[in-house]
């Protein structure tokens, strides 16, 4: 069902594309062959647009389900007092991908292999394909050890060593399984115009699920360095990170899905399936952390094709890009849709990609500095796109735009955007020998850097909040405040710093502790929910200003709502507690894990301080 809460749902990737399971045992979200494709399996957004189930027939059975180790290797387990099933779901990887190739020759089939355990289990099997969102009911027939679906722009094969029937466009089955036999399943697609898919044989579907495991496996051995707070969190949400890369081009979106909404009905429901600069460069310093940064040279690699002129020939950076580089993004609605919890419209496309988002400078900037050892030497192409970041910076910092939060009005000055606007300054500058920058165009670089950060303190600056506020001359206060700590922009110990964060706090904390991202009217009747990324970014703050106690209490309650998979929503409901938005979103488990390294580097520092302090009283 389309109401299934998020929860209750599973991440699968193969690094190209990816697919949701609940744990009722249904695929309720396949988009193949990429992430940003139309699903074939969306009945996440609607009944009518598909789904596989494998799951017991009868009732009397409770399940329970992990990620086998360090991978995306789904296993759920049923258990009745007369028998039980194991399942194992899996996006497949390349035969030979191990370690930092993975994903890069992912074949975009979907595995899922059924064994008996103990006693005799009755299963239900329903095979549903609805391509383009549910607008195509493909013919259905069998062929040896397969069904074939065909209609549409594609043909899908179903490979299995099952015995299905089908009726009214699906394939079902309900099989008897004793101990020790199984049943598998392999779904892959091909172009209708092409040769024909080979039958993926049960040996082989078994072979390549425990070669996937192996894949994952070596890549986390590679990629697991962090110790800290949270550590089994963290490295499973770089993890995540990993599995939403589009490890062909080195592009990173943002979420999973589509037009899940930020609020019950709210109509604040938006296509996440894309590579925004600004989250995918924050997502790379999440992975540097949690991971291994090796992906960031692809992703600069990536940017600098996908983006290619456009700063040269002086047009503002576009913020957002198809995994594969596409430029036009174009949003529409799909009617013949009701949405999750009947909470449309379902979009597809974001027409945010045509908005001015000044920040996006910074947020790049920032990642190559923090990257710029695993870098190394640049290629000319990535210095003159990353010199042209600073100059475009340096050049529109007075305009106005749309912000971090893609405010549809009217553009204005948000000081998260200038802020963004003074680190690419501030990061060019301190990588100005890596980025081969002239004496000249340095001191240009330092006189605008200075001049950004006195109009911030001049214009930003709220004497009656007493706080920097969302925009110049504005009284209302904005989550995206907390960045000034997080960026440097004033010493830990500054009183407006500490002012602003207890300002945050103070407005748009709720009662669960969770922020909002800002309070005030944007265009929409019915709220949101509470943000995520804003929560860790508090902890984050409030650890970099000393405030360790607190700054732990505020991970631990953000980091409490990851599922028991480990996988976090944008938001969560402010009166439920349960999870809204794009499922499992980047940025919410970037920000779990730089709030997670903040505190484990301020807690370390306060340790060695606290010692120095007792061993200077013994020698008094």
């Amino acid at each position: 069902m389309s109401d299934v809460p998020l929860h209750r749902h599973a991440l699968l990737s193969d690094c190209g594309s990816a697919a949701l399971v609940t744990a009722d045992g249904s695929i309720d979200w396949l988009c193949l062959p990429r992430f940003d494709s139309p699903p074939v399996l969306g009945r996440l957004l609607d009944d009518v647009a598909g789904h596989f189930l494998i799951a017991p027939a009868a009732g009397g059975y409770t399940s329970t389900w992990r990620y086998l180790p360090s991978s995306l290797v789904l296993e759920t387990t049923w258990r009745a007092v007369d028998g039980e099933l194991v399942v194992t779901d899996a996006m497949a990887l390349g035969a030979q991908e191990h370690g930092h190739e993975l994903g890069r020759s992912a074949p975009g089939v979907l595995l899922r292999h059924v064994r008996c355990t103990r006693g005799s289990v009755a299963v239900r099997v329903e095979f549903a394909p609805r391509p383009e969102f549910g607008l195509v009911h493909p013919r259905l027939t069998l062929a040896p050890g397969a069904v074939i679906a065909d209609g549409g722009s594609q043909v899908l094969m179903l490979s299995t060593d099952a015995h299905l029937q089908i009726a009214a466009g699906c394939a079902t089955g309900d099989l008897i399984l004793r101990p020790g036999q199984q049943v598998t399943f392999a779904l892959q697609q091909w172009d209708p115009w092409g040769p024909s898919a080979k039958v993926w044989k049960p040996r082989k579907i078994r072979r390549r699920l425990k070669a996937t495991e192996t894949s994952w496996r070596s890549w986390s051995s590679l990629h697991q360095a962090y110790e800290g707070p949270l550590r089994t969190l963290v490295h499973h949400s770089g993890v995540v990170l990993q599995a939403l890369t589009y490890a062909r081009s080195g592009a990173i979106v943002a979420a999973a899905t589509t037009s899940l909404p930020e609020g019950v009905g709210s109509g604040r429901t938006w296509d996440y399936r894309y590579t925004w600069i600004r989250d995918a460069s924050m997502t790379l310093q999440g992975l540097y952390v949690a991971a291994c940064p090796d992906e960031a040279a692809r992703f600069f690699a990536f940017l600098t094709r996908a983006a290619a002129t456009q700063l040269e020939r002086g047009l503002p950076l576009q913020i957002m890009f198809g995994v594969g580089g596409e430029r036009d993004l174009s949003e529409r609605e799909l009617s013949h849709l009701s949405g999750w919890r009947n909470s449309g419209p379902v979009r597809v496309g974001n027409g945010a990609w045509a908005q001015q988002q000044l920040d996006v400078y910074g947020a790049l900037l920032d990642a190559a500095y923090t990257l710029r050892l695993q870098l190394g030497d640049l290629d000319e192409s990535t210095r003159l796109f990353l010199r042209s970041a600073v100059n475009a910076a340096a050049v529109r910092w007075r305009e106005n735009d749309q912000g971090i939060w893609e405010f549809r009005g009217q553009a204005r000055p948000f000081l998260h955007s200038k802020l963004m606007c003074w680190v690419a300054l501030d990061r060019g500058i301190r990588m100005s020998d890596q980025l081969s920058v002239t004496a000249g165009q340095l001191a240009d670089w330092i006189l605008v850097r200075d001049e950004i950060r006195e109009s911030i303190l001049a214009r930003g600056w709220s004497e009656r909040v007493g706080a920097f506020t969302q925009s110049f001359g504005s009284d209302e206060v904005d989550a995206s405040g907390l960045l000034m700590a997080i960026m440097g922009f004033l010493p830990a110990s500054d009183p407006r710093l500490l002012s602003t964060i207890a300002a945050i706090q103070n407005s748009l904390q709720d009662e669960r502790g969770l922020l909002y991202r800002y309070q005030g009217d944007d265009g929409f009747e019915q709220p949101e929910g509470t943000f995520l990324l804003c929560t860790f970014w508090l902890a984050h703050a409030l650890a970099l200003t000393g405030q360790t106690e607190q700054a732990r209490d505020i991970l631990l309650r953000a980091a409490g709502y990851a599922t028991d998979l480990g996988l976090l929503a944008e938001q969560v409901d402010p009166v439920s507690g349960e999870l809204l938005g794009n499922f499992p979103q980047a940025f919410s488990h970037l920000g779990l894990v730089n709030a997670a390294q903040a505190l484990a580097e301020a807690e370390a520092a306060k340790r060695t301080a606290d010692v120095g302090r007792a061993g200077r009283s013994r020698s008094s």
